[in-house]
């Protein structure tokens, strides 16, 4: 079976660097970090490999230094990484993001199952994932949380919706984008960290892409348009507060109503 993980890197911190221009994220800046999510998309795909064998490969759509994101999944057990990096890619909404990676892996050759996290911690739509699959063409399960059971021909997998849970069954090409309630996440190996030290991350490009229409890539093949974003304020308020206890009980029932104890 060939299974193919989606991953991102995003904002390590609640700081998130805004370009004023395009109101889209400065990828280039800032402290990064697997986008959690996708740590339980990457451990049902090694979950998988080893009840069904095949290969796991990751894919991510980004700068070039997403090359460590793709090191750490190497030491989890990953096969493969790509790195789908390109300025043409730049400030990509989920509908250009989703079309570039829908191109990418016809570049890998198709997949049997496709996973992604059910989010990412910063565009936080939740849309990438079946946007991927509508572009493909493939039936897609949202949201799932458990594989009911799984083989060479199909899936079944249920799915913890707003009202309702359901159980899907589909058949390969297939997509299903993981909760966090899903499984948890196997930590690195070190002995896997030194064995796929001198191992290559791909990297493809514009150039790569089976499809060369400009206007369906990046900023000028997003129709999302952001009228503006900023990053809101930082505000710290700490009040510090001495005395016994019944003398802080005092000030912190003054605090909060605005009236002193006599």
């Amino acid at each position: 079976m060939k299974i193919i993980v989606c991953m991102k890197q995003v904002p390590a911190g609640t700081k998130a660097e805004i370009d004023p221009e395009t109101g889209a994220m400065k990828r280039l800046s800032g402290d990064t970090r697997t986008n959690p999510y996708d740590l339980f998309a990457l451990e049902t795909a090694l979950s998988l490999r080893e009840q069904l064998g095949g290969t796991v490969t990751v894919l991510t759509m980004g700068p070039t230094h997403a090359e460590e994101m793709i090191r750490d999944a190497y030491t989890m057990g990953a096969d493969e990484g790509v790195i789908l990096s390109d300025k043409k890619f730049a400030g990509a909404d989920v509908l250009a993001t989703s079309y570039a990676l829908a191109q990418a892996i016809h570049v890998l050759g198709d997949a049997d199952l496709i996973i992604c996290g059910r989010q990412t911690t910063d565009g936080d739509t939740a849309q990438v994932g079946p946007a991927l699959a509508e572009h493909l063409g493939i039936p897609h399960a949202a949201w799932v949380s458990e594989i009911v059971s799984i083989d060479q021909k199909a899936v079944c997998v249920r799915q913890d919706l707003a009202s309702v849970t359901q159980v899907s069954e589909m058949s390969y090409p297939c997509l299903i984008t993981v909760d966090k309630d899903m499984c948890v996440p196997r930590l690195p190996s070190y002995i896997l960290k030194k064995k796929t030290a001198g191992r290559p991350v791909h990297i493809l490009t514009f150039e790569d892409m089976p499809d060369q229409d400009l206007s369906r890539y990046g900023l000028i093949g997003s129709p999302t348009s952001v009228e503006r974003m900023f990053a809101p304020p930082e505000v710290e308020k700490q009040v510090y507060l001495e005395g016994d206890a019944d003398e802080k009980a005092g000030k912190i029932f003054s605090i909060l109503t605005g009236k002193k104890i006599i």
